[in-house]
């Protein structure tokens, strides 16, 4: 199996809808997203799927030590082979890759977040830095461009953890700003234990509002000129606004269900916003 291969085979398996933005790249940007999200998959896996704290840590040690390889050009996984022509070809920094890790170890040291403004910093690591880096694929943007990717990455972020609120709480995790917990009158152990109320769906419409309004910041800041280069990230827009869109149609039930787009559906608005982006 080659590099390439086994980075889109890892793409495929997560059922993302940033895959479905993907297929209308040429060749060469799109082996070079793809490989930096099986990136974000290799190291958001160890902090998945690894129980053990100290075994998880080790593993992004790791990755760490082959970013270094990767940037000097000594690569030794199936990512990092994949990823070597990618920087060289897109002139990709190393800073976002390493803040990419840096928000899985706090996702390994912290449950909680007290305010909006440390969720903020989790959400650049883990998504604005990967817009960052995708701006830079799709077609060398300007400094507004990757303020637009940095606010699409959260309104991204903020969009997936409203859907994964239920899914968060059975691992022992809110992404839920606590003091709006507290505004809002609405326990941990609501959330924890599945409890929807009254409370709850104001605390989410509050929580889709804001990521409404990141999408319209980062659309606003978004040159006229560079729209068709970043075409693939409106792409993905498309398919997270409709997200929300249905969780709030459904009157946010995310504590114990989790509601997801079919595939047909993602391809048929990936295929509508590649045309009218």
């Amino acid at each position: 199996m080659t590099p390439d291969q086994y980075c889109q085979d890892k793409a495929a398996r997560s059922g993302s809808s940033f895959v479905a933005s993907f297929r209308f790249l040429p060749a060469a940007k799109r082996r070079a997203i793809t490989a930096v999200y099986a990136f974000c998959r290799e190291v958001d896996d160890v902090v998945d799927e690894c129980r053990d704290p100290l075994v998880a840590q080790a593993s992004l040690d790791w990755w760490r030590g082959e970013l270094d390889a990767l940037f000097a050009g000594r690569p030794q996984h199936p990512v990092g082979r994949a990823l070597l022509p990618a920087i060289r070809e897109f002139d990709l920094p190393q800073r976002q890759f390493q803040e990419i890790i840096d928000g899985m170890e706090m996702d390994l040291r912290q449950q909680r977040y007290p305010d909006f403004a440390a969720l903020d910093r989790y959400c650049y690591r883990v998504a604005g830095a990967v817009g960052e880096l995708a701006a830079a694929i799709f077609g060398a943007p300007s400094p507004a461009t990757l303020e637009y990717a940095r606010t699409l990455g959260l309104a991204f972020q903020l969009t997936n953890i409203i859907r994964d609120v239920g899914e968060d709480a059975r691992r022992g995790r809110i992404y839920l700003p606590l003091d709006e917990l507290s505004r809002f009158g609405v326990a941990e152990a609501d959330i924890l234990r599945g409890r929807e109320t009254e409370a709850f769906r104001r605390l989410m419409a509050f929580q889709a509002e804001r990521a409404w309004e990141c999408y319209r910041r980062a659309f606003a800041a978004l040159p006229r000129k560079e729209r068709r280069a970043q075409r693939p990230g409106l792409v993905m827009a498309a398919i997270y606004q409709a997200l929300l869109r249905e969780i709030e149609a459904d009157g946010f039930h995310v504590l114990n269900q989790r509601v997801a787009l079919g595939p047909g559906y993602k391809l048929w608005l990936a295929f509508k916003a590649w045309l009218t982006g």
